[in-house]
């Protein structure tokens, strides 16, 4: 083993908790080979402090990262999803295959200076502007993976099932033409991912909700899809939505779902804002992952994740960056917690009575869910899995003087610096002391786009 795919960790966040002098070892396809805790320093091992692991970001539209606070403008009457979703619409009709590239690449660098070391893409624009399939049905797709592979960030591509504006399958919008897509059509893009598929890729599916897709459709993918692959679907976002589903078939979203659908572990529900217990329940029962989006669910409107009954029933979560009004994992799960704090009244929710540490049960718990809604082998130092590390900045006072027990405590509640130091993605260092390797050539095309998409508004 070379000593360039090995480094000491004096404290590192294993499965177990945190361990110290940890020696990590990973091979050149970028996989954790060895872990060996109390190791002895050696002479030409590169050191550092603190290790986690890197965080997974479940759930992203990255061509929104372009939108960010242009929406922040009150209209004639009263704002809400469904108005800043029109707004998200006219955004979307002119972007560019080149110009989504350039948009993903920008957000996957900031999402890995921020802990994030690979990415669940819920892709639905997939046509031309004016409606019409790419020449290359996965055209946009392979673009956003394209970005992904020039930044570093592990991906997950999921083409979206996108036909319908509604419940009882109202016809698209003009506006939506963009999205549409049939369960042919999403196998045969899958089909032209294949190919691209690797250690640091994966491709699922993902129906975009039960406004978007029928369960007919969705069973007509799942029974063409390899039984592994991974599923995520929005629902039940906003009470809207619920009150619609109530109106067409007398069940709500996520009733409607687990009745015609084998919902089980591959699957991730995206928001599940808006539960009854019997639904909770469903949910925690099936082994579905909750995918929690806080900074995007505050900035919609949306409300908040019934997340203490969920946990306790076993529920799984993790959490993504969504619109990326916030590429910060961190922020995330503070505002998961403190969401909950401001709806109870109360202190120090997300524990358990095994974990009492916030931060830690926060940060443990993410990454599993993480990794389930990924499909693919991250979110933890453990032999097998990938080499995605984050290295914590410890000449921050944030982290100074700290018992063990207190570091996932300051580095998600204290103060607002990144204390995201370096990022390791599959055995190579992307990030180092804040900055990645490719940040100002990304830059300088995302900027350019961004002139670019101005000058048509």
């Amino acid at each position: 083993m070379s000593r360039q795919n090995q480094l000491l960790a004096r404290h590192a966040l294993l499965p177990q908790g945190w361990r110290n002098d940890v020696l990590i070892e990973w091979d050149a396809a970028g996989t954790i080979t060895a872990l060996t805790p109390d190791a002895v320093a050696a002479e030409y091992v590169p050191e550092v402090r603190y290790v986690l692991p890197g965080m997974i970001n479940l759930h992203s539209h990255s061509f929104q990262r372009a939108l960010g606070g242009r929406t922040e403008k009150a209209g004639a009457g009263r704002d809400s999803f469904w108005t800043w979703r029109e707004l998200m619409y006219r955004f979307a009709r002119n972007i560019t295959p080149e110009q989504m590239e350039a948009i993903a690449a920008q957000l996957f660098v900031e999402c890995l200076c921020h802990g994030y070391t690979s990415l669940c893409e819920f892709h639905y624009v997939q046509r031309a502007p004016d409606g019409s399939m790419y020449a290359q049905p996965a055209e946009t797709a392979q673009r956003v993976i394209a970005a992904a592979r020039l930044a570093g960030i592990g991906m997950t591509m999921l083409p979206v099932l996108y036909s319908y504006s509604g419940f009882g399958e109202q016809p698209l919008k003009a506006e939506q033409q963009r999205f549409r897509t049939d369960a042919a059509d999403v196998l045969r893009m899958i089909e032209a991912l294949e190919p691209l598929r690797d250690a640091q890729t994966e491709v699922g599916v993902a129906p975009h909700s039960l406004r978007a897709a029928t369960a007919q459709q969705i069973n007509a993918v799942l029974a063409a899809l390899p039984a592994s692959r991974p599923v995520h679907i929005h629902i039940a976002e906003q009470m809207a939505e619920v009150q619609q589903a109530l109106d067409w078939c007398g069940r709500r979203p996520v009733q409607h779902l687990y009745d015609q659908v084998a919902v089980d572990q591959r699957w991730c529900l995206i928001h599940a804002t808006h539960l009854l217990p019997d639904e909770v329940q469903s949910m925690a029962r099936s082994g579905a992952v909750a995918g929690l989006c806080p900074t995007t669910e505050a900035n919609l409107g949306d409300g908040l994740f019934p997340l203490e009954q969920f946990l306790s029933l076993g529920g799984r979560f993790g959490v993504g960056s969504d619109s990326h009004i916030s590429q910060s994992a961190v922020e995330e799960l503070r505002w998961l917690e403190y969401g909950q704090r401001l709806q109870q009244q109360r202190r120090n929710i997300a524990v358990s009575d095994s974990e009492r540490n916030v931060g830690d049960f926060l940060w443990q718990r993410a990454l599993q869910g993480g990794a389930q809604a990924s499909g693919r082998p991250v979110g933890a130092l453990e032999v097998g899995r990938r080499a995605d590390l984050v290295v914590a900045d410890e000449d921050h006072p944030n982290l100074h003087a700290l018992a063990l027990d207190e570091v996932l405590g300051s580095f998600i509640f204290s103060g607002n610096d990144n204390l995201v130091r370096d990022v390791m993605v599959g055995g190579r260092w992307l990030v180092q002391r804040g900055q990645h390797v490719a940040q100002q050539e990304i830059a300088a095309r995302f900027k350019q786009t961004l002139t670019e998409l101005r000058e048509l508004r």
